[in-house]
Parts: C-alpha cells; sequence; structure tokens
C-alpha cells in the first residue's frame, strides 16, 4: 500500500458507545425462510422476537483487514427497529409512522434500520421522526422519509441468508418508503479507502463493516465495525457560554461532560439556529475531535448532533 493509503488508514478511528440497554424477549413462531425461498413458503421455526432490543452496535475498525468483509455506507440517520407493530427508538420512544409509510411491514419479524432523508439531513430527519398524528403536526413530511433496513434481529441465520430473507421481504411489501441497504463485498484496504473518499465527497458520514456469515448479537460487537476519518464521542451538555462578536446574544459555546467525567467546551459546528436555541442542559449530544490530549480532554471539538437515542 502507498504512503498516501497508510496516512488515510492512521485517521480511521471512532469512539465507542457504551451505552447498555435491557432486553425483554418473548418466544414465537415466524416463517423462517432460507436463503432463495420464496417468500409465501411456510416452514417454522421458533425465533427470538425482542419487544425492546438492544441493538447491534458497532465497534471502532482498528487493523482488522477488511477483505472479504461486506461494506456499506454509514447512514446519517435515526436509528430504529420495527417490533413486529410499531417503528420504536433504542430506548423505547414510539416513533408514531403513518399508516402509509408502514404498510406491508410484518408483524412477525422484527427489523433493524434507519430512519433517513439523506446525506447532511440529519436534524430535519429527527424532526420528522418526532411527529405524532394529533393534528399538531404535518405527517405529510413522512413522504420525503425512507425506512432503510440493514438487519433483523430475530432472525438466527448467518448475514447473508437474513439479507436474501429481507430481500424477499421487503419485494414482497411493495411499499416505495422501505428499501435494503446496498451491501458490496470489500476487495481490501485500497477498495475501502477509495469507497470512504467516494462517500466522504458526497457528504457521508462514513462506512460500516460487517464480517461475513456473521450471527446478529444484541451488543457491541466486533462483528460490526465503523470506518470514519475522524474520531466521535458523546456528551452531556450542563452550560452554556455566552457569545461575544458575532454571536452576541447567543450562545458561543456549549459547556458538556463526558462519560469520564472530563469537563470542556463545544463552541464549533454550532449554527445560528442551534447558538439560538441550543441543546437543553441534560441532553445527550455527538462530536467529533481529532485525538485525546494528555489530561483526556478531546483537542479541537465540534459539534455534530443532539443525540435523541442514547443517554450518558
Amino acid at each position: 500500500m502507498d504512503t498516501s493509503s497508510s496516512q488515510k488508514n492512521s485517521k480511521l478511528k471512532a469512539q465507542q458507545d457504551e451505552s447498555e440497554e435491557s432486553v425483554t424477549e418473548e418466544i414465537i413462531e415466524i416463517e423462517d425462510l432460507p436463503k432463495k425461498r420464496p417468500f409465501t413458503q411456510t416452514p417454522k421455526t421458533k425465533v427470538k422476537l425482542p419487544r425492546t432490543i438492544q441493538v447491534l452496535l458497532a465497534k471502532n475498525r482498528e487493523d482488522q483487514d477488511p477483505t472479504n468483509w461486506w461494506l456499506s455506507e454509514k447512514l446519517d440517520g435515526v436509528r430504529c427497529y420495527w417490533n413486529g407493530k410499531s417503528f420504536m427508538s433504542r430506548l423505547s420512544n414510539e416513533y408514531s409512522a403513518p399508516s402509509f409509510f408502514t404498510a406491508g411491514l410484518p408483524d412477525s419479524v422484527s427489523l433493524d434500520g434507519e430512519l433517513w432523508l439523506g446525506r447532511k439531513m440529519f436534524q430535519e430527519c429527527v424532526s420528522i421522526a418526532k411527529c405524532h398524528d394529533n393534528g399538531k403536526h404535518d405527517m405529510t413530511r413522512w413522504h420525503r422519509m425512507k425506512y432503510m433496513i440493514f438487519d433483523s434481529p430475530s432472525l438466527d441465520m448467518p448475514f447473508e441468508e437474513r439479507m436474501e430473507f429481507l430481500k424477499d421481504l421487503i419485494s414482497s411489501c411493495n411499499n416505495p418508503y422501505i428499501e435494503l441497504v446496498e451491501q458490496k463485498i470489500c476487495k481490501g484496504e485500497e477498495h475501502l479507502l477509495d469507497e470512504l473518499d467516494r462517500v466522504e465527497e458526497l457528504g457521508g458520514e462514513g462506512l460500516m463493516l460487517r464480517k461475513p456469515k456473521s450471527y446478529y448479537e444484541n451488543r457491541r460487537s466486533d462483528t460490526l465495525l465503523k470506518v470514519k476519518t475522524f474520531c466521535d464521542a458523546e456528551a452531556v451538555v450542563i452550560g452554556y457560554e455566552k457569545g461575544k462578536g458575532k454571536n452576541t446574544g447567543l450562545v458561543g459555546a456549549l459547556k458538556v461532560r463526558n462519560k469520564d467525567g472530563i469537563e470542556f467546551k463545544i463552541g464549533s459546528g454550532l449554527n445560528d439556529q442551534e447558538r439560538a436555541r441550543p441543546p437543553k442542559i441534560g441532553t445527550t449530544v455527538t462530536y467529533k475531535f481529532q485525538e485525546l490530549s494528555k489530561d483526556g480532554k478531546p483537542r479541537f471539538p465540534t459539534y455534530l448532533r443532539e443525540r435523541t437515542d442514547t443517554n450518558l
């Protein structure tokens, strides 16, 4: 590998989110459709369909050879799973999607995916996801959304077979708002870095690597890896710093505390709207940074977004 590729590879780091969530499960019967079997066939087996789950979470990619791993774009959307009845967040909060959006989704298979509007549209995506069908919100905004499926927690089979199952399932749904995240085989380190460059140039967040023939795990696992050119982490807002100059009368920086109890400020990355109406105290936010200093503080922290699916 050439020097430029080595330099790129050295930047690929990510912080691990250590949040834990409880799991409540029930045993039901579903149609177990092996690879390439038509969706209408009915051999049955018992599998676990969680009511509330801890989703499969990714670890940071360090020196893992990506050759022959499954490669996909890391979507900058709202993580949610389908529990057979409704869309839920990782904190068990329901997303009140309209019936046209959920039409055809199965009642006997759980799905893991993201609500997605497009690259660099996370905040608007969150705004739509929080809409409630109570007459106060414009539910037609959901027409712009997609549910991008990347797995099924309730299928006890290798990843490749789960993907074949989901292809048949989505085809049978006949729902234009439901899509399967594209997966491709990674040909090696150079291919990985080329794909990372391509996605980031388009405004994407990064890539995901999935271990071949891996099973779904309700925890953070090294079978799923994040690939980015910067580190990111979460912190809780504990206060604000007044703005100066062009930011007079607005928030100049967020005062935050990370999971290790270290306090610091995040000033970069906030737009005018966020400075006027910043995340509330107690809110968890995601930020990116270059590296940690000797005292454990992130260098050059930049605000990315408010987190609605996890607590520190």
